[in-house]
C-alpha cells in the first residue's frame, strides 16, 4: 500500500461519551479510516496528539477544563493534522476557521453533512502526502541532502565567566529574564548573565518546561505555584520561592493550558 493511499490515522476528542459514540459509529464503515483513539477531555487530547500523531481529529469545541480552542493552542502548531470541529452551536464556525479548522459539524449529526466533512479531510490529507512524497522524491533527483531533524531542546546552558566555562542545567532553572542583548538565568539564589538575546535562547527551550509569561520573562512551568490577580485586572505568576512575576494578558491563557496539560500528565503517570 503506498503512503497515499494508505488509512488516515484519526482521533476522537468529545466529553460526552454519545457523541463519541456516534462518531465511531458514523467511521466504522469507511476503509479509509483508521480509527487510533478517544479522549474525554483536553488534556488528554493534548498527550494524545503528542504521543500518536493523528492526521484527522474530531475535535469538540465545548469541554470542561480544557476547550477545543484552548487544545489547539496548547499543542502549538495544529496544521501537522487536519481538525473538524465538533460543536452544538453554529456560531462557533468563525472561530473554527480562524484557527485553520478544516470544517465544523454540528450535534446531533446530519449523516450526510458529517461525510462531507470526512470526504473534504480525507481529501486534504491525501493531498498533503502526495506533496509531502513530491518533495521528497524531488529532493533524491536532485540530489539534495534531506532536510535536517529538528535540533533536540538543549539541556543546559554554557555561559562564559571571564576565563572559564559555567554549564547550568535547564533543569536547575527557576525563571530567565531579558536584559537587552542578554538574560539572566536564575537558579536558586544565584543569577548568571548570559550573552544571548531572549528571542533566541526561547527557540532552544524545550516548550513542555518552559514557556514565556511576558516579553521580559521566561519561566519553568514546574517552578509555578500560583496565578493571582494583581492591580488593574493584571494577573501575575508566584513561583515557589515567593518570586512574582508579571503575567501578560496576551500569554495568560496558553500558560493556564500548559499547567493544565502538566497536571493531567502527572496524574496519569
Amino acid at each position: 500500500m503506498t503512503a497515499a493511499a494508505r488509512p488516515i490515522r484519526t482521533l476522537i476528542v468529545d466529553d460526552e461519551p454519545m457523541a463519541r459514540a456516534s462518531i465511531r459509529v458514523l467511521l466504522a464503515s469507511d476503509p479509509d479510516i483508521e480509527l487510533i483513539g478517544e479522549c474525554g477531555s483536553g488534556p488528554d487530547a493534548v498527550t494524545a496528539i503528542a504521543a500518536q500523531g493523528p492526521e484527522l481529529v474530531f475535535l469538540d469545541v465545548q469541554m470542561p477544563r480544557m476547550n477545543g480552542f484552548e487544545v489547539l493552542a496548547a499543542i502549538g502548531d495544529p496544521r501537522r493534522f487536519a481538525v473538524v470541529f465538533v460543536t452544538a452551536y453554529d456560531s462557533y464556525a468563525l472561530a473554527a476557521f480562524d484557527v485553520q479548522a478544516l470544517d465544523y459539524v454540528l450535534k446531533p449529526f446530519d449523516d450526510r453533512r458529517f461525510h462531507r466533512a470526512v470526504d473534504r479531510a480525507k481529501a486534504r490529507i491525501r493531498h498533503a502526502r502526495l506533496d509531502h512524497l513530491a518533495n521528497a522524491l524531488a529532493q533524491v533527483v536532485s540530489g539534495a541532502a534531506p532536510p535536517a531533524e529538528p535540533a533536540a531542546p538543549a539541556e543546559r546552558i554554557a555561559i562564559r565567566d571571564g576565563a572559564r566555562t559555567v554549564f547550568v542545567a535547564l533543569a536547575d532553572i527557576d525563571w530567565i529574564e531579558a536584559a537587552d542583548y542578554y538574560v539572566q538565568l536564575h537558579v536558586g539564589a544565584k543569577a548568571y548573565l548570559h550573552r544571548e538575546p531572549m528571542r533566541d535562547l526561547e527557540a532552544r527551550l524545550d516548550p513542555r518546561r518552559f514557556v514565556r509569561i511576558h516579553r521580559s520573562a521566561i519561566v519553568a512551568l514546574d517552578r509555578v505555584a500560583e496565578l493571582r490577580p494583581s492591580a488593574h485586572g493584571d494577573h501575575c505568576v508566584r513561583l515557589r520561592d515567593g518570586t512574582e512575576l508579571k503575567l501578560s494578558r496576551a500569554r495568560r491563557g496558553r500558560l493556564r493550558v500548559l499547567l493544565a496539560t502538566q497536571t493531567a500528565r502527572a496524574a496519569s503517570s
